[in-house]
């Protein structure tokens, strides 16, 4: 890969050294991902075979469910396999293209949770003209913009990360492969990386969350002219599901890159709480909050149900 580093293979440290406590996360870790899998893959079931949740709101949390079932996808296993193994090493290789699937996916739902802001911000400011504003054609270019964008910053960041030579250790005191800790371990001026790296956070974090932000103005501004205590509640109620992942997801990813380094294993919590536990908790969250969801989970369950008898 045009790769000269002085060593083929990282030392991912992970959460803890004690066996005991590898086992108890291992088995954690793994009823997590099982619930990931699971609540994520019965989302796009369900939005895929109920006709009433063919909607723009739907299809964008169905990018969301399958989002959330690769951006677990990309760390989890591999945190699993190292808590039960001793030597805890992954090819450089390897480490570089997790990190870029992490970057892209992460990157990915970023904007994804920016589009579907501005989609709940046209339901509730223009209802009557929601289906001629938010068509099927702007959805789907809608999507395609957020992987394209994404794929193509993470694309830059690793073709430029490849040529760096590793050679000032061999531990990364992480979990996963994330680009802004690898740089420490090379011995090539990281300046530019750092730099591109810095550009792309702010284009995909802090870029996005203004948009959300500011979208989260105008609908409160909006709900706020409503005169009935009802409607208002109705309205706040159709973007609490997604105003609730906009926290868990920003919250964890803002805490995790600002707070110092100190090489804390405190500090694990964070990216777990990104990676790993928010796209377990998504599904619950769209449908215990959401009735239309909780429908046709019944509808399903009832029709598969009468097909048995």
């Amino acid at each position: 890969m045009g790769n000269h580093s002085v060593f083929s293979e990282f030392i991912l440290l992970g959460l803890s050294s004690n066996p005991q406590i590898q086992a108890l996360l291992f088995v954690l870790f793994l009823v997590i991902y099982l619930l990931t899998l699971m609540g994520n893959l019965v989302m796009l079931l369900v939005i895929r075979a109920d006709s009433h949740l063919h909607t723009p709101m739907y299809f964008f949390l169905g990018q969301l469910s399958f989002l959330d079932l690769c951006h677990s996808s990309v760390t989890v296993p591999k945190m699993l396999e190292n808590l039960l193994s001793e030597s805890k090493t992954i090819f450089v290789e390897s480490c570089l293209a997790q990190a870029f699937f992490v970057f892209a996916t992460g990157g990915t739902e970023a904007c994804l949770l920016a589009v579907m802001a501005y989609d709940r911000y046209v339901a509730i400011s223009s209802p009557l003209l929601y289906g001629q504003v938010v068509s099927n054609q702007l959805c789907v270019g809608l999507v395609w913009s957020s992987w394209g964008l994404a794929f193509v910053d993470a694309l830059i960041n690793i073709l430029l990360a490849v040529n760096l030579d590793f050679c000032e250790s061999q531990t990364i005191p992480h979990f996963s492969c994330e680009l802004s800790s690898l740089f420490p371990l090379s011995c090539s001026d990281t300046s530019i990386n750092f730099t591109l790296l810095l550009c792309s956070s702010v284009l995909h974090f802090f870029g996005t969350f203004l948009l959300i932000f500011f979208s989260y103005i105008r609908i409160v501004s909006t709900i706020m002219k409503i005169s009935s205590t009802s409607g208002r509640s109705k309205a706040f109620s159709t973007c609490s599901s997604h105003l609730t992942t906009v926290i868990l997801f920003y919250g964890s990813g803002f805490l995790s890159y600002l707070l110092p380094n100190s090489g804390s294993p405190v500090e694990m919590i964070f990216p777990l709480q990104y990676s790993v536990v928010t796209p377990m908790l998504n599904p619950l969250i769209y449908s215990l909050q959401n009735k239309e969801v909780k429908a046709a989970m019944r509808r399903m369950f009832r029709k598969y149900v009468n097909s048995l008898t």
